[in-house]
């Protein structure tokens, strides 16, 4: 379930202090929302380290901006780029995995968890043990480990809102103190590029079709994500682990416009839906600022000049990434951490070309049917079951692009 952490109370709009903060993936795309929003609201932030993967330009731009006491390159390689870039700035760099890890046991009282991948979970479990407000976008911290984080949340009093726009939506109308009154949480999506194609259409697909939302501005990955329809699988599974809810009362329905992002239904036949412009930076300020709430430079909605809602039930026959994530989740161990391992895999290889867009689903598919699910106590469970998974993708992708 989500940790709304009742310990925290709904406080003034003016605050004594600003919020130290460090957001960890600061130069991807939530990365460089959550700056833009901390930029425009210096007297209510204080930040304390930021980190990167390979993007030192960016990094330094930022760091130079928002001056935090660290920055940090997750490629180590990189470190003496970034110290020359940063140089006389009196901002402290370091660089490596373990560096980041250290970034994140840092004293922020609140972290945005945006670093993409596997590569995420050391750092957001390090945030997460010292007790910090930990604002999730890294799927693979539920998707892959979801009963440990939330155990660890819990263990160590952490508070994990969610910032993906789905489960902000939910979280948002869901009644914690009422749960066993919720009938259904309703995932939207907006069924990404290909939501009217036919299988003979998508067989053909390239790469730049694939990332071309009709509705979101987002990286490569995530938006072949949305086009394949594993993001609404995969988020699907954090649903489960952030909401006091059975697997059966979660649904997904296609909402092309984007603008309601989830609802919930109630016994009382009420269905609640949060509802906005599609902009990361509503979600994203909705965790930054909570319990209370910040302007964000969005676009307001205007229902008069949308005119019309409309909504569709999933094709899983077109889109089989929604069927293979349930099942995935109905399994449970290491099955959810090898759907998601096997999908990187097979994202990457679609994006350099080396396998069609049909073949992801069909690696992730082959991928789970070759490797028998087991449990997962901790995350070297975790890590195991990726390494796995990703051994038998790449095998599976390389038949497939006839390299073998």
């Amino acid at each position: 379930m989500v940790i709304a952490a009742t310990r925290i109370e709904r406080i003034p709009s003016a605050q004594a202090a600003p919020k130290r903060v460090t957001i960890l993936g600061s130069t991807g795309s939530i990365g460089c929302n959550t700056v833009d929003l901390i930029a425009r609201a210096p007297e209510r932030f204080a930040v304390e380290a930021i980190t990167g993967h390979r993007n030192v330009q960016l990094l330094a731009e930022q760091a130079r901006l928002l001056r935090p006491r660290l920055a940090v390159i997750a490629d180590a390689a990189l470190h003496d780029r970034l110290r020359e870039a940063l140089a006389g700035t009196g901002i402290e760099t370091a660089a490596g995995p373990d560096a980041v890890v250290e970034a994140a046991t840092r004293p922020a009282a609140w972290v945005m968890a945006a670093i993409v991948g596997a590569a995420g979970l050391k750092p957001t479990l390090a945030a997460v043990r010292r007790g910090a407000v930990v604002g999730l976008a890294n799927k693979e911290c539920l998707v892959c480990a979801g009963d440990v984080m939330i155990a660890e949340v819990r263990a160590h009093k952490a508070t994990m809102l969610p910032v993906d726009s789905e489960h902000s939506a939910i979280f948002q109308v869901f009644e914690f103190e009422r749960a066993e009154t919720v009938e259904r949480v309703v995932l939207t999506a907006s069924g990404g590029p290909f939501r009217t194609w036919t299988w003979e259409m998508m067989a053909a697909a390239t790469p730049d079709q694939a990332v071309a939302h009709p509705n979101w501005s987002m990286g490569a990955k995530i938006s072949v994500d949305s086009a394949t329809m594993m993001n609404k699988g995969l988020e699907t599974i954090e649903a489960y682990h952030l909401f006091p809810i059975a697997k059966e009362q979660l649904e997904i329905v296609i909402h092309p416009q984007s603008v309601i992002h989830s609802m919930v239904t109630y016994a009382d036949g009420s269905v609640l839906a949060q509802m906005g412009t599609p902009d990361m930076r509503t979600p994203i300020a909705y965790a930054l600022a909570w319990p209370n709430r910040m302007n964000a430079p969005v676009e307001r909605l205007d229902l008069v000049k949308i005119g019309a809602l409309t909504f569709e039930k999933p094709d899983e026959a077109r889109f089989p990434a929604l069927r293979l994530a349930r099942a995935a989740l109905a399994a449970g161990g290491s099955a959810p951490a090898t759907l998601n391992a096997a999908n990187e895999i097979a994202v990457a290889a679609f994006l350099d070309r080396r396998i069609g867009f049909l073949d992801i689903a069909a690696v992730v598919e082959d991928t789970l049917a070759v490797l028998p699910g087991t449990p997962i106590a901790d995350l070297d469970a975790v890590a195991q079951a990726d390494t796995e998974a990703r051994r038998a993708a790449e095998t599976n992708v390389a038949r497939r692009a006839g390299k073998t």
